[in-house]
């Protein structure tokens, strides 16, 4: 086995996994597994630019990571950048900043790669399981995009495109400099206008509609396992894996939409940092299993950052 560490850094989020992997037998032994909400992607969809204060958030994150990857010895690691990153005019300042922490330049990777990445991460560990149907559909909901990839055994298309839960929440649900606590139709009906109009570019390039199996990764649909499933806390083990039926996720959306900051604040399998970008993110997930007819999600705690490790390894 080599031991390998993998940064993957969102526009919501940044988070580490070091782990020994060995490729023969497809083993990923997990060692550490953290994530910190930096909100790295805060007003790039306004401004263009990655906010100073954004940009310091992630870098205490990098500077605590870097403490970790050294106490476990990995031998190598690889930073990986999505969709913040991406759109920012000042990017250099921020692959600098993480050069200078943690000795690689970060990889500002196509939406593309990202796509291929949180396939590998989501379903190679699926391989062999005859309770789930092929192909299947991997969406990743992020903070400004996400990916959509169908697959069997490998990715036969997948395609990035610009919505995601801090995105959206900035775009139509910011008044005044603050989230709206009860937006109102016409707020909801403008995300919804924007989610289709994703929906309709993915579907140019991948056949959304030929999955048998809807696999979704990524905080928004984590929480919205957790919220289905009543969890007393957030427990990756009891998500993992979990299925959530199109009806129960369509009854968390509603409710978050129409929810205060206070009640979603006080759900408690909610990380304080998604309360804001939540009931967005859950009306992506809806939006997606309406349009493919999908009747369950199968929620991964498995995704990007597990791709991006069998990468190095």
């Amino acid at each position: 086995m080599s031991r390998v560490a993998a940064v993957d850094c969102g526009t919501n989020s940044i988070r580490l996994l070091v782990a020994d992997a060995d490729p023969a037998s497809g083993e990923l032994v997990e060692l550490d597994r953290r994530m910190t909400i930096v909100r790295l992607g805060q007003g790039v969809d306004r401004t263009g630019r990655l906010a100073p204060e954004a940009l310091e958030r992630t870098f205490a994150a990098c500077r605590e990571y870097a403490a970790v990857i050294k106490e476990h010895g990995a031998e190598r690691l690889r930073f990986v950048a999505t969709s913040a990153s991406r759109d920012a005019e000042n990017r250099d300042e921020f692959v600098r900043g993480v050069l200078d922490i943690l000795g690689v330049e970060p990889e500002v990777i196509s939406g593309d790669q990202e796509a291929e990445f949180s396939f590998t991460g989501a379903t190679r560990e699926l391989t062999g399981r005859d309770d789930l149907a092929r192909p299947y559909l991997v969406v990743d909901i992020g903070g400004g995009s996400t990916e959509f990839v169908v697959g069997d055994d490998r990715v036969r298309a997948a395609r990035s495109v610009d919505v995601g839960c801090v995105r959206m929440t900035e775009r139509h649900l910011v008044v005044d400099g603050a989230v709206s606590d009860l937006p109102t139709e016409e707020q909801i009906a403008a995300i919804r206008a924007d989610i289709e109009a994703a929906l309709d570019l993915a579907e140019e390039t991948v056949p959304l509609r030929e999955a048998r199996t809807l696999v979704g990764l990524a905080g928004s649909v984590t929480t919205v396992s957790a919220i289905a499933q009543e969890l007393p806390e957030y427990d990756s083990a009891a998500i993992h894996h979990s299925r959530v039926p199109r009806e129960r996720v369509r009854e968390i959306a509603e409710w978050l939409l129409r929810s205060t900051h206070a009640e979603r604040a006080a759900v408690p399998s909610m990380h304080p940092g998604r309360v804001d970008v939540i009931a967005a993110g859950a009306l992506v997930l809806l939006s997606i299993m309406d349009r493919i007819g999908a009747e369950e999600v199968v929620v991964s705690e498995h995704d990007i950052l597990d791709g991006i490790a069998w990468s190095v390894a």
